[in-house]
């Protein structure tokens, strides 16, 4: 079982591990079901889920059905407008079959045009402040790719209570002095505020770079799975952060026996070891300030 802990402010105890439910985007029915029930296998409570990720928010209504008490559930709007975001909003609702959703976050509000028309008047943060208070949603959350996420993320939080934010977090990315310096005013920011704090791309390699093979993800993941459990222990053992799980779903087993076996260790794998694994393997950061700051 996956060790839990207090989702920032929420009051919700929170598995350390939450499902990437884009992961059921284009899964045919037997793989979604057999993946829901590796979730309950390992006790993952946690499900982030969007709008844009394909059938992703159809294919977990059946299973919501009979355990939307058990789970936090989240999922995300792209709209900066206040009439989309409600629309988008009500959309998932229908899609799951549910009442109302945990939390609904603003998906990667990194740009400063679409962050101004967010929270102007009129804009996604003010409708969803109304269908919060109408019982549609229970919290507000915003993401982030790319090395500006963090910084941004500071931003929004100083103009909205927001209770998550997610940014990408694996031991390449902080090997960026700029961003690591960010993540980490962020991340005293969200433990002095109770915002919890949520990371992505824990067990990237790199962008594809070649045509060979399946690609469930948009970006290749570390295959060797030495490398892969210390890319994941790298990440858990600092006690602040929550993983996403990827989008490559054929990963989410082994990541959660790993997990699992993890327990709540502070241990770190040894940063000589991890740029090892960087130079042997080819790990490279997806964002490079300057260079390759989208998806």
């Amino acid at each position: 079982m996956i060790f839990t802990q207090a989702f920032g402010r929420t009051g919700f105890e929170s598995t350390r591990v939450l499902f990437g439910a884009a992961a059921l985007a284009g899964m045919k029915p037997a793989r979604v079901e057999s993946t829901l029930d590796t979730l309950e296998r390992y006790g993952v409570n946690h499900i982030d889920t969007a709008i844009s990720y394909g059938d992703s928010e159809l294919n977990l209504a059946g299973w919501l059905a009979g355990r939307r008490s058990e789970v936090f559930l989240a999922t995300k709007t792209h709209e900066r407008e206040g009439e989309a975001a409600r629309a988008s909003l009500e959309k998932s609702l229908e899609r799951m079959g549910v009442d109302h959703v945990d939390s609904i976050q603003l998906h990667n509000l990194t740009d400063e045009a679409g962050w101004r028309a967010a929270m102007a008047p009129g804009g996604a943060v003010e409708a969803l402040v109304r269908a919060r208070d109408e019982g549609l949603t229970r919290f507000l959350g915003v993401t982030g790719h790319g090395t500006f996420a963090p910084a941004m993320h500071l931003r929004s939080l100083e103009e909205f209570e927001f209770a998550s934010v997610l940014v990408p977090y694996n031991f390449s990315m902080m090997a960026q002095p700029d961003y690591a310096a960010d993540f980490e005013t962020l991340a005293e920011v969200c433990r002095s505020r109770g915002v919890a704090l949520q990371t992505i791309k824990s067990v990237a390699r790199r962008r594809w770079q070649g045509d060979d093979g399946p690609k469930f993800s948009w970006y290749e993941p570390i295959h060797d799975l030495d490398a892969f459990a210390r890319a994941v222990h790298w990440v858990l053992s600092r006690g602040d952060v929550f993983l996403n799980s990827s989008s490559d779903g054929r990963l989410l087993e082994p990541l959660l026996e790993m997990a699992a076996g993890m327990g709540a260790r502070t241990d770190r794998p040894a940063a000589s070891m991890m740029r090892a694994d960087a130079e042997t393997l080819g790990i490279e950061p997806l964002f490079v300030r300057g260079l390759s700051d989208a998806i």
